[in-house]
């Protein structure tokens, strides 16, 4: 997917220039042990294409070369690769991976260096990321108003994060090629006049002007699984693992993994985002338009009605501001946008590597920024041979087993020369366990030296069965984001952000809320092909509830490092 060049402003580059003066760890090589050959080995390496590279404010990340000596687009092949389809047509599968090399990159490095900027910000204590869209999403479903409306709840959950915490909220949506948009990054000096209007005290005076967009890509089209076979009855078929490799449907026909559906993905990421694109340069995003974000089937509920009364007392405060010749219209409709998914079918992100021209660095440009997964992360494996390598912001996803030497290992391999907002740890336990564990792991992080953004996930650790359905409870989920503020309090740490599976429709997959989701509701409007998702009013309460702990924070004192 293309982007348009991301400018940065003089307030970014301060952030900037106080991000690069902090104190860094001294780079050294961590062991990377070389396990076996795939039997795919023998492929032709793909030919990295040069990427012209945007301008942007920000540090890039740097390796030694020690750290990538031996390194290329394909060296993930000297490696065990795990969760990667097995392909019946080799023939095909070079065909399709061909031709995905011809095609533009989908990002640029300059943007990737600006988001990684955004993030070092979170991890500072002085920005919030929010990530949400679906697990799994279908070539299917893809419809304009699809797009739309988890567009419009990804705005209203950004204002109401924002108006609480004080913050620029970035946001990346877990969806193919969807986009939110997010405020903050100028005008700093401006909030004087309107802060009475507002009836806040954002703590370094940023104010709601600059739009900041986050949208995913063709990542979230592909799904790892914890079986390779799926049962129902007496009957065994190879499991669903999204519609970039096959299809949903229970046949032998449809699960057979197919390699143009890559081409496929890549297609409707692109017509996606140019979607996007248009709501967002039309003025559709507009802050002065906030009321209009309402979803229909909300404005009824109390979450909806909250909403409502926020968006009104911050129509007032932008007209206040204009009234005063603080901030103009183009200010308040500028975007930037990034993309975002799991770096999990290693074939289609080697086919999109391209090297910066500038630089000489390699980017993974299916993607601003790429994680990997609880069942990738494996240190002498293929998916952390593949991402130490490229310059994106990279994200990890950890449960309560990962051992604290190791998730400081795992660091110091993918950012070994420590640059801030180039690793975000995604923690996904359930609450309990949370309490337990989280907290040996910021502590050996924090011993290190290491600089990470720390990013909740409630959902994947909250899963359950009920009345034949995978479903998740409300109260659980929140009980999770509840202990991760409360964990970084605890240890004097810095929450970065969250991480949800929701959407922007009335379905009923996940239990409770102020939704009422009750058991015997499930089979009314459950949609998900993979993970059950909270619905647009529940996803609204959990972002009023993060709202009210940043403010408290902030009130507090405790928001920045």
């Amino acid at each position: 997917m293309m982007t348009r060049a991301s400018t940065p402003h003089a307030a970014c580059g301060l952030a900037a220039q106080r991000m690069r003066s902090r104190t860094q760890i001294p780079s050294t090589k961590s062991s990377f042990s070389v396990s076996r050959r795939r039997a795919s080995s023998t492929r032709s390496p793909a030919t990295p294409v040069r990427a012209v590279s945007e301008p942007s404010s920000s540090t890039p990340f740097t390796a030694s070369s020690s750290h990538l000596e031996n390194w290329s687009p394909s060296s993930w092949r000297d490696y065990t690769a795990l969760q990667q389809p097995n392909y019946p047509d080799e023939a095909a599968l070079r065909a399709a991976v061909a031709e995905i090399e011809r095609m533009p990159p989908l990002v640029f490095a300059g943007e990737t260096r600006t988001l990684q900027d955004r993030l070092a910000a979170a991890a500072r204590g002085e920005a919030f990321l929010m990530q949400g869209g679906d697990c799994a999403e279908s070539f299917e479903q893809f419809s304009t108003n699809k797009v739309r409306d988890l567009y419009r709840l990804l705005l209203q959950m950004g204002v109401v994060v924002q108006y609480g915490g004080g913050v620029p909220v970035v946001k990346i949506a877990r969806l193919a090629g969807t986009c939110s948009v997010g405020v903050g990054w100028r005008c700093r000096e401006a909030l004087g006049a309107a802060r009475g209007v507002l009836s806040l005290s954002f703590s370094r005076s940023l104010v709601l002007t600059r739009l900041c967009a986050s949208v995913c890509a063709s990542g979230q089209f592909a799904k790892p699984r914890s079986a390779d076979m799926e049962k129902v009855g007496d009957a065994e078929l190879p499991s669903y693992r999204g519609d970039i490799i096959n299809g949903p449907e229970f046949t032998a026909e449809a699960r057979v993994p197919d390699p143009q559906r890559l081409v496929k993905a890549y297609h409707q990421s692109a017509a996606t985002l140019n979607l996007v694109r248009a709501f967002s340069s039309g003025g559709y995003a507009a802050l002065d338009r906030v009321a209009d974000w309402e979803l229909e089937f909300m404005k009824a509920s109390d979450e909806g009605e909250k909403y409502l009364e926020l968006a009104s007392r911050v129509k007032e405060a932008i007209t206040f501001m204009k009234s005063c010749g603080i901030a103009s219209l183009s200010e308040l409709q500028e975007t930037e946008f990034f993309v975002s998914h799991e770096c999990l079918l290693l074939d289609y992100e080697a086919a999109l590597t391209r090297e910066d021209s500038t630089t000489g660095l390699y980017y993974g440009c299916s993607g601003h920024y790429l994680w990997c997964g609880e069942r990738t992360r494996q240190l002498d494996n293929a998916h952390v041979a593949f991402m130490k390598g490229i310059g994106n912001p990279i994200g990890v996803k950890v449960s309560d087993k990962m051992d604290p030497g190791q998730l400081v290992e795992l660091v110091q391999t993918l950012n070994p020369d420590n640059s801030p907002g180039r690793i975000s740890i995604i923690v996904r336990m359930g609450a309990e366990k949370l309490r337990a564990v989280f907290p040996s792991l910021i502590q050996a992080v924090k011993e290190a030296g290491q600089v990470v953004t720390w990013v909740c996930d409630p959902m994947h650790g909250n899963t359950e069965s009920c009345n034949g359905y995978k479903t998740r409870r409300f109260e659980n989920v929140r009980a999770e984001i509840e202990a991760f503020f409360d964990v970084h309090e605890q240890t004097g740490s810095i929450p970065g952000g969250v991480h949800l599976e929701m959407t922007g429709e009335n379905v009923t997959e996940c239990i409770g809320g102020g939704s009422s989701v009750g058991e015997t509701d499930l089979e009314s409007r459950y949609h998900t092909h993979c993970d059950p998702r909270l619905n647009a009013e529940q996803a609204l309460e959990l972002a009023f509830y993060v709202g009210a702990r940043l403010k408290d924070r902030r009130d507090r004192g405790l928001n920045h490092i």
